[in-house]
Formats: structure tokens, sequence, C-alpha cells
């Protein structure tokens, strides 16, 4: 399938539910599956699947990071100030604190990674939809 639905969507890990509570920092729709969520633990773990074209907004992570393991579909990643990186099965991404930046599908494409995640996120603007329709394929 041309746009990864079904590998998307059969992956190992649940596909998990339409994410509403964080609908307002994402275009397009995107699905959340806690993996990890204990309050012992300082990260948290969630496989994060996204339709074609979603993306989230630029993001900074604050005393923290963000490691992406990128497990269906293809996608996009760019930090402010970079060429975006095309992201594949087995790709992993290392965000630094502090380091602001976005990620989400390709406009073609189902895309899922596992995010874990520590530290506190800011939410700051979307990715301009000229931004997102300038990047190549």
């Amino acid at each position: 399938m041309a746009n990864n639905e079904a590998a998307v969507k059969n992956g190992i890990f649940p596909m998990g539910d339409k994410d509403d509570s964080y609908a307002q920092y994402f275009v397009g729709q995107s699905y959340l599956a806690s993996l990890v969520a204990d309050p012992d633990v300082n990260v948290g773990v969630g496989n994060v699947t996204f339709e074609p074209g979603c993306r989230n907004n630029w993001h900074i992570h604050h005393n923290g990071y963000q490691l992406l393991l990128v497990t269906g579909g293809e996608g996009w990643y760019q930090e402010a100030g970079k060429p975006a990186r095309k992201l594949h099965p087995g790709d992993v991404v290392i965000t630094h604190d502090g380091v602001k930046h976005w990620h989400g599908a390709t406009k073609d494409s189902w895309f899922s990674h596992i995010a874990i995640t520590a530290g506190t996120p800011e939410w700051l603007e979307p990715v301009s939809d000229a931004e997102y329709a300038a990047l190549e394929d």
C-alpha cells in the first residue's frame, strides 16, 4: 500500500485512540497509545501515529529531551534553522534540551514513531502550510 496505512495500523505497538488531548498542538489527526506512564519513571513513552499530512506544532522540550524511534511509514523531522530530514522505519532522532523542532507524516504517507520524552514541552506556532508544502519528497 503506497501510503503505508496497513503497515502503520498493524504495527507491533497499538495505534491508540484519536489524540484529542493534544489536538490543539497538531495540524491533522494523530493517535496516541501510552506505553509507559509510571509516575515513578521520569520519562513518558508513547506510540504516536500521524495520518498523511499530519504534523505537530513547533515545540521545545525544557529540562529534558525527546527520542523518536521510527516504526512505520514516512515522516519528517526538522529543527529550527536546519533542513527537514525525511524519516523511515528504523531511523532514530535525538532532540536535545531546548531545541525547537517539529515532526509528522509526509503528505502522502501514514507515519508512526515511539516518542520517549523527558522534561516539559513548550508548544509553539504550527508549521505553516507553505513551509510544509515546500518539503521535497
